[in-house]
Protein backbone atom coordinates (compact mmCIF):
# COMPACT_ATOMS: atom_id res chain seq x y z
CA UNK A 1 0.00 0.00 0.00
CA UNK A 2 1.64 3.41 -0.64
CA UNK A 3 2.75 6.04 1.67
CA UNK A 4 3.54 9.18 2.55
CA UNK A 5 7.43 10.48 3.30
CA UNK A 6 7.32 11.22 6.63
CA UNK A 7 8.14 15.35 5.80
CA UNK A 8 7.39 18.30 7.66
CA UNK A 9 6.65 20.25 4.71
CA UNK A 10 2.89 18.27 4.51
CA UNK A 11 1.01 19.61 7.57
CA UNK A 12 -1.58 17.34 6.77
CA UNK A 13 -0.34 13.72 6.88
CA UNK A 14 2.65 11.24 7.40
CA UNK A 15 0.64 8.17 6.60
CA UNK A 16 -2.33 6.90 4.99
CA UNK A 17 -5.53 6.01 6.75
CA UNK A 18 -4.56 2.26 5.50
CA UNK A 19 -0.98 1.73 5.99
CA UNK A 20 -0.14 1.63 9.97
CA UNK A 21 0.78 -1.54 11.20
CA UNK A 22 2.07 -2.94 14.73
CA UNK A 23 5.75 -2.22 13.35
CA UNK A 24 4.54 1.65 13.67
CA UNK A 25 3.86 1.38 17.59
CA UNK A 26 5.40 3.95 19.23
CA UNK A 27 5.39 5.96 16.07
CA UNK A 28 4.15 10.06 15.95
CA UNK A 29 2.10 10.34 13.02
CA UNK A 30 -0.21 12.83 11.29
CA UNK A 31 -3.16 11.27 9.44
CA UNK A 32 -6.15 13.08 7.57
CA UNK A 33 -9.31 11.86 6.51
CA UNK A 34 -13.25 12.26 6.70
CA UNK A 35 -14.82 11.35 10.07
CA UNK A 36 -16.32 7.78 9.56
CA UNK A 37 -17.67 7.17 12.40
CA UNK A 38 -17.74 8.53 16.38
CA UNK A 39 -18.38 6.26 19.30
CA UNK A 40 -18.36 7.77 23.14
CA UNK A 41 -17.14 5.37 25.21
CA UNK A 42 -16.92 5.62 29.46
CA UNK A 43 -15.16 8.89 28.48
CA UNK A 44 -13.07 8.36 25.52
CA UNK A 45 -14.13 9.41 22.62
CA UNK A 46 -13.19 6.48 19.57
CA UNK A 47 -13.42 8.06 15.91
CA UNK A 48 -13.05 5.66 12.44
CA UNK A 49 -10.82 7.99 10.03
CA UNK A 50 -10.92 7.25 6.99
CA UNK A 51 -9.00 8.05 3.34
CA UNK A 52 -9.17 6.08 0.12
CA UNK A 53 -6.39 3.73 1.38
CA UNK A 54 -8.31 2.63 4.45
CA UNK A 55 -9.37 3.46 8.06
CA UNK A 56 -7.54 4.15 11.13
CA UNK A 57 -8.79 3.87 14.89
CA UNK A 58 -8.01 7.38 16.61
CA UNK A 59 -9.02 7.56 20.44
CA UNK A 60 -9.22 10.88 22.25
CA UNK A 61 -8.34 10.92 26.05
CA UNK A 62 -10.41 13.29 28.37
CA UNK A 63 -7.00 14.56 30.39
CA UNK A 64 -5.73 16.15 27.07
CA UNK A 65 -8.71 18.30 27.49
CA UNK A 66 -8.23 20.76 24.50
CA UNK A 67 -8.06 18.13 22.19
CA UNK A 68 -10.82 16.37 23.76
CA UNK A 69 -13.30 18.96 23.72
CA UNK A 70 -12.82 19.38 19.75
CA UNK A 71 -13.12 15.71 19.04
CA UNK A 72 -16.52 16.02 21.37
CA UNK A 73 -17.91 18.51 18.38
CA UNK A 74 -16.92 15.96 15.46
CA UNK A 75 -19.51 14.59 13.56
CA UNK A 76 -19.88 12.25 10.43
CA UNK A 77 -18.08 13.84 7.12
CA UNK A 78 -15.74 16.21 8.68
CA UNK A 79 -12.87 16.45 7.19
CA UNK A 80 -10.05 16.83 10.24
CA UNK A 81 -6.07 15.87 10.17
CA UNK A 82 -5.15 14.00 13.24
CA UNK A 83 -1.35 13.71 15.13
CA UNK A 84 -0.79 11.23 17.75
CA UNK A 85 1.45 8.07 18.49
CA UNK A 86 0.51 4.74 17.24
CA UNK A 87 -0.05 1.96 20.22
CA UNK A 88 -1.20 -1.54 20.03
CA UNK A 89 -5.03 -1.51 20.70
CA UNK A 90 -5.96 -3.25 24.46
CA UNK A 91 -5.64 -7.45 23.63
CA UNK A 92 -8.83 -8.37 22.69
CA UNK A 93 -10.49 -5.49 21.65
CA UNK A 94 -8.88 -5.69 17.80
CA UNK A 95 -10.11 -6.08 14.59
CA UNK A 96 -9.23 -8.31 12.36
CA UNK A 97 -11.40 -7.38 9.70
CA UNK A 98 -9.34 -4.76 9.01
CA UNK A 99 -5.96 -4.21 7.61
CA UNK A 100 -5.13 -1.37 10.59
CA UNK A 101 -7.12 -3.30 13.18
CA UNK A 102 -4.44 -4.37 15.71
CA UNK A 103 -3.55 -0.61 16.05
CA UNK A 104 -4.82 2.77 17.32
CA UNK A 105 -3.52 6.64 16.85
CA UNK A 106 -3.86 8.15 20.58
CA UNK A 107 -4.56 11.90 19.15
CA UNK A 108 -2.56 14.64 20.72
CA UNK A 109 -3.35 17.04 18.15
CA UNK A 110 -6.70 17.69 16.25
CA UNK A 111 -7.92 20.34 13.36
CA UNK A 112 -10.59 20.69 12.03
CA UNK A 113 -10.55 21.41 8.36
CA UNK A 114 -13.91 21.36 7.48
CA UNK A 115 -17.06 20.74 8.78
CA UNK A 116 -19.95 19.01 7.02
CA UNK A 117 -23.38 19.17 6.77
CA UNK A 118 -25.37 16.15 7.30
CA UNK A 119 -25.21 13.97 4.34
CA UNK A 120 -28.07 13.26 2.76
CA UNK A 121 -27.47 9.44 3.09
CA UNK A 122 -25.44 7.35 5.14
CA UNK A 123 -22.08 6.90 4.01
CA UNK A 124 -20.61 4.41 6.74
CA UNK A 125 -23.22 1.65 5.87
CA UNK A 126 -24.15 0.35 2.61
CA UNK A 127 -27.47 0.51 2.18
CA UNK A 128 -30.44 1.23 -0.10
CA UNK A 129 -30.53 4.72 -1.30
CA UNK A 130 -32.65 6.02 -3.83
CA UNK A 131 -30.54 6.07 -7.27
CA UNK A 132 -31.53 9.62 -8.45
CA UNK A 133 -30.37 11.08 -4.32
CA UNK A 134 -27.02 9.40 -4.67
CA UNK A 135 -26.75 10.73 -8.40
CA UNK A 136 -27.32 14.29 -6.71
CA UNK A 137 -25.00 14.03 -4.61
CA UNK A 138 -22.55 11.80 -6.33
CA UNK A 139 -19.34 13.05 -5.03
CA UNK A 140 -20.52 11.41 -1.24
CA UNK A 141 -22.16 8.23 -3.24
CA UNK A 142 -18.16 7.90 -4.18
CA UNK A 143 -17.41 7.86 -0.89
CA UNK A 144 -18.51 4.71 0.37
CA UNK A 145 -16.30 1.85 0.07
CA UNK A 146 -17.63 -0.29 -2.62
CA UNK A 147 -18.28 2.96 -5.24
CA UNK A 148 -14.43 3.66 -4.28
CA UNK A 149 -13.09 0.28 -4.96
CA UNK A 150 -15.33 -0.22 -8.08
CA UNK A 151 -13.44 3.27 -10.03
CA UNK A 152 -10.17 1.91 -8.55
CA UNK A 153 -10.81 -1.32 -10.14
CA UNK A 154 -11.54 0.16 -13.32
CA UNK A 155 -8.31 2.06 -13.01
CA UNK A 156 -5.74 -1.29 -12.42
CA UNK A 157 -8.30 -2.73 -15.47
CA UNK A 158 -7.76 0.35 -17.50
CA UNK A 159 -4.07 0.74 -16.63
CA UNK A 160 -3.34 -3.31 -17.85
CA UNK A 161 -5.06 -2.55 -21.09
CA UNK A 162 -2.64 0.08 -21.70
CA UNK A 163 0.47 -1.78 -20.28
CA UNK A 164 -0.81 -5.31 -22.40
CA UNK A 165 -0.93 -3.16 -25.61
CA UNK A 166 2.31 -0.77 -25.18
CA UNK A 167 4.38 -4.21 -24.84
CA UNK A 168 2.72 -5.63 -28.11
CA UNK A 169 4.00 -2.58 -30.15
CA UNK A 170 0.58 -0.68 -30.16
CA UNK A 171 0.69 3.06 -30.17
CA UNK A 172 -2.37 5.26 -28.12
CA UNK A 173 -3.82 7.64 -30.35
CA UNK A 174 -6.32 10.28 -29.40
CA UNK A 175 -9.25 10.96 -32.42
CA UNK A 176 -11.60 14.14 -32.34
CA UNK A 177 -14.33 14.64 -30.11
CA UNK A 178 -16.12 17.22 -33.15
CA UNK A 179 -16.04 15.66 -36.10
CA UNK A 180 -18.79 15.02 -38.98
CA UNK A 181 -22.28 13.50 -38.92
CA UNK A 182 -22.39 10.01 -39.93
CA UNK A 183 -24.90 8.19 -38.72
CA UNK A 184 -23.64 4.89 -37.42
CA UNK A 185 -26.97 3.35 -35.82
CA UNK A 186 -28.09 5.49 -33.09
CA UNK A 187 -28.83 9.64 -33.37
CA UNK A 188 -25.26 11.68 -33.32
CA UNK A 189 -25.17 14.29 -30.64
CA UNK A 190 -24.68 17.42 -32.67
CA UNK A 191 -22.84 20.52 -31.93
CA UNK A 192 -23.46 24.08 -33.17
CA UNK A 193 -20.84 25.86 -34.78
CA UNK A 194 -19.96 29.51 -34.11
CA UNK A 195 -17.95 30.56 -36.77
CA UNK A 196 -19.77 28.30 -39.41
CA UNK A 197 -23.36 29.65 -39.02
CA UNK A 198 -26.05 26.82 -39.62
CA UNK A 199 -23.27 24.10 -40.18
CA UNK A 200 -22.54 21.08 -37.30
CA UNK A 201 -20.19 19.12 -35.80
CA UNK A 202 -21.24 15.95 -34.45
CA UNK A 203 -20.05 14.04 -31.25
CA UNK A 204 -18.24 10.77 -32.68
CA UNK A 205 -20.45 7.36 -31.55
CA UNK A 206 -17.42 5.39 -32.15
CA UNK A 207 -14.14 6.46 -34.07
CA UNK A 208 -14.42 3.63 -36.78
CA UNK A 209 -13.75 5.72 -39.74
CA UNK A 210 -10.98 8.06 -37.65
CA UNK A 211 -9.06 4.57 -36.72
CA UNK A 212 -9.14 2.93 -40.23
CA UNK A 213 -7.92 6.36 -41.28
CA UNK A 214 -4.71 5.71 -39.42
CA UNK A 215 -4.29 2.65 -40.62
CA UNK A 216 -3.77 4.16 -43.81
CA UNK A 217 -1.59 6.12 -42.35
CA UNK A 218 0.74 3.97 -41.54
CA UNK A 219 0.59 3.58 -37.96
CA UNK A 220 -0.10 -0.29 -38.43
CA UNK A 221 -1.10 -0.61 -34.36
CA UNK A 222 -3.48 1.45 -32.75
CA UNK A 223 -5.49 1.80 -29.70
CA UNK A 224 -7.38 4.45 -27.09
CA UNK A 225 -9.59 4.57 -24.27
CA UNK A 226 -12.46 6.17 -25.93
CA UNK A 227 -15.24 8.12 -25.57
CA UNK A 228 -18.26 7.08 -27.21
CA UNK A 229 -21.60 9.47 -27.26
CA UNK A 230 -25.06 8.14 -28.93
CA UNK A 231 -28.59 9.49 -28.66
CA UNK A 232 -30.14 6.66 -27.74
CA UNK A 233 -32.85 5.11 -25.44
CA UNK A 234 -31.46 4.22 -22.67
CA UNK A 235 -31.41 1.03 -20.57
CA UNK A 236 -29.09 -0.54 -17.53
CA UNK A 237 -25.84 -1.56 -20.00
CA UNK A 238 -26.11 1.64 -22.03
CA UNK A 239 -25.26 5.39 -21.28
CA UNK A 240 -25.36 8.33 -23.18
CA UNK A 241 -21.56 8.41 -23.56
CA UNK A 242 -19.75 5.32 -22.47
CA UNK A 243 -16.04 3.90 -22.85
CA UNK A 244 -14.32 1.54 -24.79
CA UNK A 245 -11.18 0.01 -25.61
CA UNK A 246 -10.35 0.95 -29.43
CA UNK A 247 -8.06 -0.85 -31.30
CA UNK A 248 -7.38 -1.39 -34.86
CA UNK A 249 -4.45 -3.93 -36.67
CA UNK A 250 -3.16 -3.61 -40.08
CA UNK A 251 -2.30 -6.94 -41.90
CA UNK A 252 -4.20 -8.83 -39.72
CA UNK A 253 -6.48 -11.83 -39.60
CA UNK A 254 -9.66 -12.55 -37.55
CA UNK A 255 -7.80 -15.15 -35.48
CA UNK A 256 -4.90 -12.61 -34.90
CA UNK A 257 -6.96 -9.96 -33.23
CA UNK A 258 -9.47 -12.53 -30.99
CA UNK A 259 -6.19 -14.32 -29.46
CA UNK A 260 -5.01 -10.99 -28.96
CA UNK A 261 -8.23 -9.66 -27.12
CA UNK A 262 -8.13 -13.54 -25.49
CA UNK A 263 -4.72 -13.26 -23.72
CA UNK A 264 -5.93 -9.55 -22.75
CA UNK A 265 -8.71 -10.63 -20.89
CA UNK A 266 -7.84 -13.65 -19.71
CA UNK A 267 -4.95 -11.27 -18.00
CA UNK A 268 -7.67 -9.06 -16.63
CA UNK A 269 -9.69 -11.96 -14.88
CA UNK A 270 -7.10 -14.21 -13.50
CA UNK A 271 -4.61 -11.09 -12.54
CA UNK A 272 -7.29 -8.65 -11.00
CA UNK A 273 -10.33 -10.09 -10.26
CA UNK A 274 -11.59 -12.94 -8.09
CA UNK A 275 -13.50 -14.50 -11.14
CA UNK A 276 -12.55 -17.66 -12.29
CA UNK A 277 -12.77 -18.79 -16.13
CA UNK A 278 -14.93 -21.26 -16.95
CA UNK A 279 -12.95 -22.45 -20.42
CA UNK A 280 -9.61 -21.56 -21.82
CA UNK A 281 -9.27 -20.71 -25.05
CA UNK A 282 -12.29 -19.62 -25.23
CA UNK A 283 -15.11 -21.21 -27.21
CA UNK A 284 -15.67 -20.23 -30.61
CA UNK A 285 -19.16 -20.45 -32.23
CA UNK A 286 -20.80 -19.57 -35.22
CA UNK A 287 -24.16 -17.11 -35.47
CA UNK A 288 -25.70 -19.72 -36.55
CA UNK A 289 -24.54 -22.54 -33.78
CA UNK A 290 -25.51 -19.75 -31.60
CA UNK A 291 -29.06 -19.36 -32.85
CA UNK A 292 -29.60 -22.84 -33.31
CA UNK A 293 -28.64 -24.11 -29.69
CA UNK A 294 -29.27 -20.98 -27.51
CA UNK A 295 -31.59 -18.86 -29.67
CA UNK A 296 -29.24 -15.75 -29.37
CA UNK A 297 -25.79 -14.16 -30.17
CA UNK A 298 -25.34 -13.45 -26.57
CA UNK A 299 -25.47 -16.96 -24.78
CA UNK A 300 -24.95 -17.90 -21.61
CA UNK A 301 -23.12 -21.02 -21.87
CA UNK A 302 -22.35 -21.71 -18.22
CA UNK A 303 -25.28 -24.09 -18.42
CA UNK A 304 -27.51 -26.71 -20.41
CA UNK A 305 -31.12 -25.98 -21.33
CA UNK A 306 -30.09 -25.80 -24.92
CA UNK A 307 -32.60 -25.58 -27.33
CA UNK A 308 -33.87 -28.38 -29.53
CA UNK A 309 -35.48 -28.41 -33.41
CA UNK A 310 -38.54 -30.45 -33.30
CA UNK A 311 -40.10 -28.81 -36.43
CA UNK A 312 -39.96 -32.19 -38.80
CA UNK A 313 -41.90 -34.14 -35.97
CA UNK A 314 -44.34 -31.34 -35.45
CA UNK A 315 -44.81 -31.04 -39.35
CA UNK A 316 -46.15 -34.68 -39.42
CA UNK A 317 -48.20 -34.40 -35.64
CA UNK A 318 -51.61 -33.90 -35.61
CA UNK A 319 -51.37 -30.59 -33.45
CA UNK A 320 -52.45 -27.76 -35.68
CA UNK A 321 -50.66 -24.90 -34.03
CA UNK A 322 -47.56 -26.54 -34.72
CA UNK A 323 -48.30 -27.71 -38.51
CA UNK A 324 -49.62 -24.26 -39.25
CA UNK A 325 -46.27 -22.77 -37.87
CA UNK A 326 -44.20 -24.84 -39.60
CA UNK A 327 -46.43 -24.64 -43.05
CA UNK A 328 -45.98 -20.92 -42.53
CA UNK A 329 -42.44 -21.17 -43.14
CA UNK A 330 -41.85 -20.97 -38.94
CA UNK A 331 -40.04 -23.94 -36.59
CA UNK A 332 -40.72 -25.66 -33.68
CA UNK A 333 -37.91 -25.98 -31.15
CA UNK A 334 -37.76 -26.04 -27.21
CA UNK A 335 -36.14 -27.11 -23.99
CA UNK A 336 -36.10 -30.00 -22.07
CA UNK A 337 -35.99 -29.01 -18.00
CA UNK A 338 -35.08 -31.28 -15.18
CA UNK A 339 -35.40 -30.05 -11.33
CA UNK A 340 -38.79 -28.09 -11.51
CA UNK A 341 -41.02 -31.02 -9.78
CA UNK A 342 -44.80 -30.87 -9.97
CA UNK A 343 -45.70 -27.58 -12.03
CA UNK A 344 -49.02 -25.76 -10.79
CA UNK A 345 -50.84 -24.23 -12.93
CA UNK A 346 -50.36 -20.80 -11.47
CA UNK A 347 -46.50 -21.50 -12.20
CA UNK A 348 -46.94 -22.75 -16.05
CA UNK A 349 -48.78 -19.70 -16.51
CA UNK A 350 -45.72 -17.64 -14.97
CA UNK A 351 -43.83 -19.53 -17.57
CA UNK A 352 -45.90 -18.76 -20.56
CA UNK A 353 -45.81 -15.37 -20.02
CA UNK A 354 -42.03 -15.60 -20.00
CA UNK A 355 -42.21 -16.83 -23.35
CA UNK A 356 -44.61 -13.72 -24.33
CA UNK A 357 -42.25 -11.14 -23.33
CA UNK A 358 -40.66 -12.36 -26.50
CA UNK A 359 -43.14 -12.68 -29.04
CA UNK A 360 -44.81 -15.57 -28.25
CA UNK A 361 -48.29 -16.82 -28.76
CA UNK A 362 -48.23 -19.44 -26.22
CA UNK A 363 -46.07 -22.02 -24.59
CA UNK A 364 -46.72 -25.78 -25.39
CA UNK A 365 -45.47 -28.45 -22.30
CA UNK A 366 -45.29 -31.62 -22.09
CA UNK A 367 -44.44 -33.46 -18.40
CA UNK A 368 -42.17 -36.89 -19.21
CA UNK A 369 -43.29 -39.57 -16.86
CA UNK A 370 -42.02 -43.12 -16.74
CA UNK A 371 -45.72 -43.77 -18.71
CA UNK A 372 -44.75 -41.11 -21.14
CA UNK A 373 -46.04 -37.90 -21.73
CA UNK A 374 -48.47 -35.86 -20.02
CA UNK A 375 -49.81 -33.02 -21.58
CA UNK A 376 -52.93 -31.30 -22.76
CA UNK A 377 -51.57 -32.16 -26.28
CA UNK A 378 -50.29 -35.48 -25.95
CA UNK A 379 -53.17 -36.85 -27.36
CA UNK A 380 -52.09 -34.58 -30.83
CA UNK A 381 -49.05 -37.02 -30.87
CA UNK A 382 -48.52 -40.56 -31.47
CA UNK A 383 -46.90 -42.97 -29.27
CA UNK A 384 -43.92 -42.77 -31.85
CA UNK A 385 -43.77 -39.20 -31.93
CA UNK A 386 -43.88 -38.86 -28.07
CA UNK A 387 -40.81 -41.15 -28.28
CA UNK A 388 -39.24 -38.82 -30.63
CA UNK A 389 -39.62 -35.95 -28.64
CA UNK A 390 -38.48 -37.34 -25.83
CA UNK A 391 -35.22 -37.99 -27.87
CA UNK A 392 -34.52 -35.30 -30.01
CA UNK A 393 -35.42 -33.11 -26.18
CA UNK A 394 -32.94 -35.83 -24.14
CA UNK A 395 -35.53 -35.63 -21.78
CA UNK A 396 -35.55 -38.57 -18.88
CA UNK A 397 -38.50 -39.01 -16.38
CA UNK A 398 -39.16 -36.07 -14.38
CA UNK A 399 -38.21 -33.33 -16.66
CA UNK A 400 -40.57 -30.86 -18.34
CA UNK A 401 -40.51 -30.39 -22.23
CA UNK A 402 -41.03 -26.59 -23.40
CA UNK A 403 -42.10 -25.34 -26.94
CA UNK A 404 -42.35 -22.40 -29.11
CA UNK A 405 -43.96 -22.61 -33.08
CA UNK A 406 -43.65 -19.81 -34.63
CA UNK A 407 -41.19 -17.95 -37.04
CA UNK A 408 -37.45 -18.27 -35.75
CA UNK A 409 -36.96 -14.92 -34.60
CA UNK A 410 -40.29 -14.92 -32.38
CA UNK A 411 -39.11 -18.94 -31.51
CA UNK A 412 -35.08 -17.91 -30.61
CA UNK A 413 -36.23 -14.71 -28.59
CA UNK A 414 -39.06 -16.34 -26.75
CA UNK A 415 -36.82 -19.60 -25.31
CA UNK A 416 -33.76 -17.64 -24.81
CA UNK A 417 -36.29 -15.37 -22.13
CA UNK A 418 -37.10 -18.88 -20.91
CA UNK A 419 -33.86 -20.13 -21.00
CA UNK A 420 -32.70 -17.51 -18.80
CA UNK A 421 -35.66 -17.38 -16.67
CA UNK A 422 -35.54 -21.12 -16.37
CA UNK A 423 -31.48 -20.29 -15.40
CA UNK A 424 -32.16 -17.85 -12.39
CA UNK A 425 -35.45 -20.35 -11.43
CA UNK A 426 -32.90 -23.09 -10.80
CA UNK A 427 -29.68 -21.48 -9.78
CA UNK A 428 -27.87 -23.31 -11.89
CA UNK A 429 -24.80 -20.86 -12.59
CA UNK A 430 -22.05 -20.24 -10.53
CA UNK A 431 -21.84 -16.66 -10.13
CA UNK A 432 -17.73 -16.29 -9.52
CA UNK A 433 -17.65 -18.08 -12.73
CA UNK A 434 -16.78 -16.81 -16.28
CA UNK A 435 -18.02 -18.44 -19.38
CA UNK A 436 -16.41 -16.27 -22.40
CA UNK A 437 -17.08 -17.07 -25.90
CA UNK A 438 -16.77 -15.89 -29.26
CA UNK A 439 -19.67 -15.61 -31.95
CA UNK A 440 -18.12 -15.24 -36.06
CA UNK A 441 -19.66 -15.21 -38.70
CA UNK A 442 -22.79 -13.17 -38.58
CA UNK A 443 -24.46 -12.24 -41.81
CA UNK A 444 -22.96 -9.12 -43.46
CA UNK A 445 -27.07 -7.51 -43.70
CA UNK A 446 -30.38 -8.00 -42.16
CA UNK A 447 -34.06 -7.33 -43.29
CA UNK A 448 -35.68 -4.55 -41.75
CA UNK A 449 -39.29 -5.39 -41.33
CA UNK A 450 -40.55 -1.50 -40.37
CA UNK A 451 -38.81 0.28 -43.27
CA UNK A 452 -38.63 -2.96 -45.90
CA UNK A 453 -34.87 -2.45 -46.07
CA UNK A 454 -31.65 -3.96 -46.07
CA UNK A 455 -29.39 -2.63 -43.35
CA UNK A 456 -25.83 -3.50 -42.09
CA UNK A 457 -26.89 -6.38 -39.08
CA UNK A 458 -23.03 -4.74 -37.43
CA UNK A 459 -21.93 -1.44 -39.40
CA UNK A 460 -21.45 -0.56 -43.13
CA UNK A 461 -17.62 -0.84 -42.92
CA UNK A 462 -17.24 -5.13 -42.45
CA UNK A 463 -15.82 -7.10 -45.09
CA UNK A 464 -17.50 -9.94 -46.54
CA UNK A 465 -16.02 -13.44 -46.46
CA UNK A 466 -14.30 -13.47 -49.61
CA UNK A 467 -16.15 -16.57 -51.36
CA UNK A 468 -19.49 -14.73 -50.74
CA UNK A 469 -18.22 -11.28 -52.62
CA UNK A 470 -20.45 -12.72 -55.74
CA UNK A 471 -23.27 -12.74 -53.84
CA UNK A 472 -23.50 -8.86 -53.20
CA UNK A 473 -25.18 -8.65 -56.75
CA UNK A 474 -27.63 -11.24 -56.23
CA UNK A 475 -28.69 -12.90 -52.66
CA UNK A 476 -27.22 -10.09 -50.42
CA UNK A 477 -28.89 -11.27 -47.39
CA UNK A 478 -26.72 -14.55 -47.85
CA UNK A 479 -23.30 -12.60 -47.45
CA UNK A 480 -21.33 -13.48 -44.30
CA UNK A 481 -19.36 -10.66 -42.90
CA UNK A 482 -15.71 -11.35 -40.87
CA UNK A 483 -17.84 -10.33 -37.95
CA UNK A 484 -16.98 -11.38 -34.49
CA UNK A 485 -18.16 -10.74 -30.87
CA UNK A 486 -17.17 -11.35 -27.17
CA UNK A 487 -19.81 -12.22 -24.92
CA UNK A 488 -19.33 -13.44 -21.27
CA UNK A 489 -22.36 -15.09 -19.32
CA UNK A 490 -24.76 -13.85 -21.89
CA UNK A 491 -23.67 -10.06 -21.99
CA UNK A 492 -22.04 -9.23 -25.41
CA UNK A 493 -18.29 -7.47 -24.21
CA UNK A 494 -16.73 -6.44 -27.59
CA UNK A 495 -17.65 -6.34 -31.03
CA UNK A 496 -15.02 -6.08 -34.10
CA UNK A 497 -14.38 -6.81 -37.88
CA UNK A 498 -12.42 -7.12 -40.19
CA UNK A 499 -13.02 -3.97 -42.32
CA UNK A 500 -13.29 -3.17 -46.12
CA UNK A 501 -10.40 -1.97 -47.22
CA UNK A 502 -11.00 -1.21 -51.32
CA UNK A 503 -12.93 1.68 -52.39
CA UNK A 504 -14.71 -0.30 -55.17
CA UNK A 505 -15.70 -2.78 -52.39
CA UNK A 506 -16.87 -0.42 -50.10
CA UNK A 507 -19.16 1.50 -52.35
CA UNK A 508 -20.76 -2.01 -53.26
CA UNK A 509 -21.79 -2.76 -50.04
CA UNK A 510 -23.03 1.04 -49.58
CA UNK A 511 -25.44 0.80 -52.76
CA UNK A 512 -26.89 -2.83 -51.05
CA UNK A 513 -28.45 -0.98 -48.06
CA UNK A 514 -29.21 2.24 -50.52
CA UNK A 515 -26.35 4.64 -50.41
CA UNK A 516 -25.37 6.02 -53.91
CA UNK A 517 -22.00 7.34 -54.69
CA UNK A 518 -22.76 10.86 -54.64
CA UNK A 519 -24.45 10.42 -51.14
CA UNK A 520 -21.46 8.16 -49.98
CA UNK A 521 -18.89 10.35 -50.79
CA UNK A 522 -20.74 13.31 -49.09
CA UNK A 523 -21.29 11.29 -45.90
CA UNK A 524 -17.60 9.27 -46.17
CA UNK A 525 -15.65 11.00 -48.57
CA UNK A 526 -12.52 11.43 -46.32
CA UNK A 527 -12.53 7.35 -45.69
CA UNK A 528 -13.16 6.70 -49.73
CA UNK A 529 -10.46 9.09 -50.66
CA UNK A 530 -8.24 7.49 -47.89
CA UNK A 531 -8.82 3.95 -49.32
CA UNK A 532 -7.31 5.26 -52.88
CA UNK A 533 -3.80 5.64 -51.45
CA UNK A 534 -2.98 1.71 -50.84
CA UNK A 535 -4.80 1.41 -47.87
CA UNK A 536 -3.85 -1.65 -46.19
CA UNK A 537 -5.89 -5.07 -45.26
CA UNK A 538 -6.86 -4.31 -41.78
CA UNK A 539 -9.21 -5.06 -38.52
CA UNK A 540 -10.34 -4.17 -35.23
CA UNK A 541 -12.45 -4.47 -32.33
CA UNK A 542 -14.01 -1.75 -29.47
CA UNK A 543 -14.43 -3.94 -26.03
CA UNK A 544 -16.90 -1.84 -23.95
CA UNK A 545 -14.67 -0.96 -20.87
CA UNK A 546 -17.82 0.33 -18.67
CA UNK A 547 -19.78 -3.58 -19.08
CA UNK A 548 -16.85 -5.68 -18.59
CA UNK A 549 -15.73 -4.05 -15.36
CA UNK A 550 -20.01 -3.74 -14.57
CA UNK A 551 -19.77 -7.93 -15.00
CA UNK A 552 -16.29 -8.34 -13.10
CA UNK A 553 -17.68 -5.90 -10.26
CA UNK A 554 -20.99 -8.43 -10.27
CA UNK A 555 -23.18 -4.62 -10.32
CA UNK A 556 -26.18 -4.75 -11.80
CA UNK A 557 -25.75 -1.61 -14.63
CA UNK A 558 -22.79 0.30 -15.58
CA UNK A 559 -23.72 3.01 -13.79
CA UNK A 560 -22.43 1.43 -10.98
CA UNK A 561 -18.70 1.56 -12.51
CA UNK A 562 -18.64 5.07 -13.70
CA UNK A 563 -18.31 7.73 -11.60
CA UNK A 564 -20.45 9.80 -13.20
CA UNK A 565 -23.18 8.66 -15.10
CA UNK A 566 -26.38 9.77 -16.32
CA UNK A 567 -29.45 8.48 -15.53
CA UNK A 568 -32.02 6.36 -16.77
CA UNK A 569 -33.37 9.28 -18.35
CA UNK A 570 -30.05 10.32 -19.55
CA UNK A 571 -30.01 13.18 -17.23
CA UNK A 572 -26.80 14.60 -15.05
CA UNK A 573 -28.89 14.78 -11.80
CA UNK A 574 -25.51 16.91 -10.06
CA UNK A 575 -24.82 19.20 -12.53
CA UNK A 576 -28.76 19.74 -13.40
CA UNK A 577 -27.83 18.76 -17.33
CA UNK A 578 -29.34 19.15 -19.77
CA UNK A 579 -30.47 22.47 -19.11
CA UNK A 580 -31.57 26.09 -20.82
CA UNK A 581 -28.51 28.80 -22.12
CA UNK A 582 -28.84 31.83 -22.20
CA UNK A 583 -30.18 34.10 -25.20
CA UNK A 584 -27.17 35.47 -25.85
CA UNK A 585 -25.35 32.12 -26.40
CA UNK A 586 -27.96 31.01 -28.98
CA UNK A 587 -27.69 34.33 -31.19
CA UNK A 588 -23.55 33.51 -31.27
CA UNK A 589 -24.49 30.11 -32.70
CA UNK A 590 -27.31 31.68 -34.95
CA UNK A 591 -30.28 29.68 -33.26
CA UNK A 592 -33.74 30.34 -32.25
CA UNK A 593 -35.57 28.35 -30.40
CA UNK A 594 -39.38 27.07 -31.31
CA UNK A 595 -41.00 27.43 -28.38
CA UNK A 596 -43.80 25.08 -26.94
CA UNK A 597 -46.91 25.95 -27.21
Amino acid sequence: MPGFDAQKSNPYRTHTAGELRPKNVGEQVRLAGWVHRRRDHGGLIFIDLRDRWGITQITFDPEREEVFSTAEKLRPEWSVTIEGEVVRRPEGNENFELPTGEIEVEATDLTVLNPSETPPFEIDRDRPVDELLRLKYRYLDLRKERMRDNIIFRHQVVKRMRDYLSARDFVEIETPLLTKSTPEGARDYLVPSRLYPGDFYALPQSPQQFKQILMVAGFERYFQIARALRDEDQRGDRQPEHTQLDLEMSYTTQDEILDLIEGLYTEIVEDLSDKKLATKPFPRLSYAEAMERFGTDKPDIRFGLELRNVTEIARASEFKVFRNAVESGGSVRGIAASGLGDLSRRELDELTQVAATGGARGLAYFNVTEDGLRSPIAKFFSEEQQGALREVMQAQPGDWMFFVADKDPVVFESLNRLRLHLRDRLDITDKDELAFCWITDFPLFEWNEEEERIEPMHHMFTMPREEDIPLLDTDPLRVIGQLYDLVANGTELASGSIRIHRPDLQQKVFSVIGIGPEEAERRFGAILRAFRYGAPPHGGIAPGIDRLIMVLRDEPNIREVMAFPKTQAARDEMMDAPGPVTEEQLKELHISLRRKG
